[in-house]
């Protein structure tokens, strides 16, 4: 292993000689300057892996070395050293990108500390989180077995989350294997689980908190509560707990989480069930009888969630709740940053619902485009790939005019997504769903040990496109291709990110409170 070398300058260098000696029996090499003229000139004949600065130095000083070092070699670490704890200089140092800043008199560990932070950081914390999942696996392992209620798998899947978030960091790719082993086994057994419950769920509301539930049991008593003050519901379509995650801190440095938990997407969970379930505050069989005419078949022409609004506006009135609400469907970045710059007319507003379509977009587009393959191509770049979105974006904006304006925030989603890897071969009629995670018709033909059946869509509360209507659901990581062309559509779609189906992604969900900082 190469020694790390040091540029250690200061006025002051022959009292360090101790501190040398030190460093190198602990594998440094250090060099030593007394004014920082002469260390801009050894930077440029020497490569030295970072500079100990000292504040405090005549002719030119710590504060402008640290400025042309930083113009010059903007990558070199950096760690400042000095007697002077006025709060400007600190902060004019750490605005300039220090790497750490230490108080003189310095000790010998003191140095060797931030050596490490710096130098062995990464490794040190690969290390620990490595020994600690060790140590987990076995408890992981035998807790899958034992998960009986939807509380214990809400709780099971973010703990899962956490440990995917931590070690996707690592370089150990075996570790990362071994952890998508355990969710595969815990997504079959979460499969099961719901097969086993969904149904009673939805016949005696028994169940976890769901999407047409989430609304009067959540919304409603804030909008009642808080007359005076705008709610902005944002319902970012496709948005997975682990995405959730990612963006919250930047959220956070503007409002301040006030209540964060999971829900339970209904089945199918695809936008056209889910999200109108959300809005009209009814399961999609209810809504299609109470609302005809806002309801739009599988079968039938035209857009599935055009009537979101209206949905929304009945079940309001439906719980004698009349406020001033608004409601906007975001696409594209312009109608996105126009209604940024207009929020401020919204000030009347009880409730204003924004849906956010570009999560959704992400996903389905890495079906049809290479690019977005290579951008996404797993959990980790998906994620990656919507924290850069998010930063970058008018919906940003939006949540930081919103807290300008003081306005209460709600984040939350219609369904989550999976990466699918395995095909099943499906045949049936020519009315045939075309989701790749869920299927509707007659004459449905596949491996029925494979998927969970539902013979009877009335039993879930789903209408039925014709009278001998089934739908069919799949599990883990599995989609749907049909029999004509099977092998290109099963390469075509393998690697993608779909829903419609079961999966710990796709159906448990955030639902987050927030208030104004």
């Amino acid at each position: 292993m190469t020694p790390i070398k040091i540029l250690w300058v200061d006025d002051e260098i022959e009292l360090l000689k101790p501190h040398f000696l030190f460093l190198k029996a602990k594998g440094y090499l250090t060099t030593a300057c007394n004014n920082g003229q002469d260390a801009l000139l050894m930077l440029q004949n020497e490569v030295f892996n970072v500079v100990l600065l000292d504040e405090n130095m005549p002719g030119l000083g710590g504060l402008e070395t640290l400025n042309e070092i930083k113009l010059n070699y903007p990558n070199l670490p950096v760690i400042m050293i000095t007697k002077n704890e006025a709060e400007q200089i600190m902060e004019e140092a750490i605005g300039s990108k220090i790497s750490d800043y230490l108080i003189k008199p310095v000790n010998p560990n003191q140095i060797l500390l931030a050596l490490k932070k710096l130098f062995e950081h990464k490794n040190l914390i690969a290390e620990k989180t490595i020994i600690n999942y060790q140590q987990a696996f076995q408890i992981i392992s035998l807790s899958i077995n034992e998960l009986q209620t939807h509380e214990e798998w809400s709780n099971f899947y973010i703990k899962m989350l956490y440990w995917e978030m931590e070690l996707e960091g690592l370089d150990d790719l075996a570790m990362l294997e071994i952890f998508q082993n355990q969710m595969k086994e815990a997504n079959r057994l979460f499969a099961k689980f719901i097969e086993k419950n969904y149904e009673k769920w939805i016949i005696n509301e028994s169940g976890p908190l769901m999407s047409h539930q989430i609304i009067k049991k959540k919304l409603f008593p804030i909008i009642r509560n808080e007359t005076s003050k705008t709610t902005l519901m944002l319902v970012i379509d496709n948005l997975r707990f682990d995405q959730w995650k990612m963006i919250a801190p930047i959220i956070e440095n503007h409002y301040q989480k006030q209540e964060e938990i999971s829900y339970f997407s209904i089945l199918p969970t695809a936008t056209q069930y889910a999200r109108n379930a959300i809005f009209s505050g009814m399961m999609p069989l209810e809504a299609q009888k109470k609302h005809p005419e806002l309801w739009v078949n599988e079968n039938e022409e035209g857009g599935k969630n055009l009537n979101e609004a209206e949905f929304l506006k009945a079940q309001l009135l439906r719980n004698g709740i009349k406020p001033q609400f608004s409601y906007y469907k975001i696409t594209n970045i312009k109608a996105g940053r126009e209604l940024a710059k207009s929020l401020n007319n919204h000030q009347k507003d009880n409730l204003l619902v924004v849906v956010y379509n570009f999560v959704d977009m992400i996903s389905h587009a890495k079906t049809e485009m290479e690019i977005i393959k290579e951008l996404a191509s797993d959990n980790k770049a998906f994620r990656s790939l919507t924290l850069s979105w998010f930063k970058n974006s008018p919906l940003l904006e939006i949540i930081q005019n919103a807290k300008k304006l003081g306005f209460n925030l709600i984040i939350t989603t219609d369904h989550g997504t999976i990466n699918v890897e395995q095909s099943l071969e499906i045949k049936g009629n020519r009315e045939l769903s075309v989701n790749l995670r869920y299927k509707t018709g007659q004459s449905l033909s596949y491996p029925t040990k494979s998927v969970m059946e539902v013979n009877d869509p009335k039993s879930i509360k789903l209408p039925a496109p014709n009278l001998n209507s089934k739908f069919i659901f799949a599990r883990e990581q599995q989609y749907f291709v049909y029999q004509n062309n099977f092998n290109h559509y099963a390469n075509h779609y393998r690697n993608t990110f779909q829903h419609g189906g079961i999966s710990m992604e796709e159906m448990i969900i955030p639902f987050v409170v927030m208030r104004p900082r």
